[in-house]
C-alpha cells in the first residue's frame, strides 16, 4: 500500500514523470485539473501516499481523508465556486467508476451540476 506503482498515472503526475496543471501542491497533496473536464471547474485532488481506493485506506490514515475534504473547500473557494456550490465526488472500485486505483477527490464546479 504504501508503495507507487509505476503503472499508477497519479504516482506519476505526483513523481513529475507526467506533465499535468497542477493547482496546489504540499508534502501531503497534489491538486491537477482533470485531462477530461467534466465541469469548468474539474480539479483532482490526491494524497501523495499510494492508497488504491477507500476500501484499502487504514484507520489510522482515516484524517487523509478529512484533510483532503478541506483541501477541497479551499479549492472551491480559490477556483471561486464556493459561492454558488460544487460537488466534490469519491469513486470506489469498478461499479463505482473509480478509473484510476489511486484514491482520490474529484471537485466540481462552475456550472449547475446534475442531481443524482
Amino acid at each position: 500500500m504504501d508503495k507507487t506503482p509505476e503503472d499508477c498515472i497519479f504516482c506519476n503526475i505526483i513523481n513529475k514523470k507526467i506533465n499535468s496543471d497542477i493547482v496546489f501542491e504540499d508534502e501531503q497533496f497534489i491538486v491537477a485539473r482533470d485531462i477530461l473536464p467534466q465541469a469548468p471547474v474539474h480539479l483532482l485532488i490526491m494524497p501523495k501516499l499510494h492508497i488504491a481506493s477507500l476500501n484499502d485506506l487504514q484507520n489510522d490514515q482515516s484524517k487523509i481523508m478529512g484533510d483532503m475534504i478541506m483541501l477541497a473547500r479551499d479549492e472551491a473557494i480559490k477556483q471561486g465556486i464556493s459561492d454558488r456550490g460544487y460537488k466534490i465526488v469519491l469513486n470506489v472500485g469498478k461499479d463505482g467508476d473509480q478509473g484510476v486505483k489511486h484514491i482520490n477527490i474529484h471537485l466540481l464546479g462552475g456550472k449547475a451540476l446534475p442531481s443524482f
